[in-house]
């Protein structure tokens, strides 16, 4: 059982680490074009509205657009304050807040 597992954590490590590395290495000694640089700064942007659109206006089995929950009333709000004063800490603590007070007002 042991071997078995050593085996498992080392593929779970290479399938984690070759996708990871293979484009810095191909690509690190190369000029990429400006487009494509530009493109590639929109991503985080993209794969974080991915994860934070759904999170906020979609609930419920089967799943449905709501788009007036407490969730969603909260985050208009947080990103202002977070747009206003570029403060980690202060968007955080701020949004925890706000949305404890939802929930008590609510």
């Amino acid at each position: 059982m042991t071997m078995d597992l050593a085996l498992i954590v080392a593929g779970m490590a290479l399938v984690t680490y070759v996708p990871r590395w293979l484009p810095l290495f191909l690509l690190s000694r190369r000029r990429l074009p400006q487009w494509f640089v530009q493109w590639l700064d929109l991503i985080p942007a993209a794969i974080l509205s991915a994860l934070i659109v759904p999170e906020l206006f979609v609930s419920g089995e089967p799943r449905s657009l709501v788009l007036f929950q407490q969730k969603s009333l909260v985050a208009l709000p947080v990103l202002l304050i977070a747009l206003k004063t570029k403060s980690l800490g202060l968007t955080v603590v701020s949004g925890m807040l706000l949305f404890w007070l939802a929930g008590k007002i609510l």
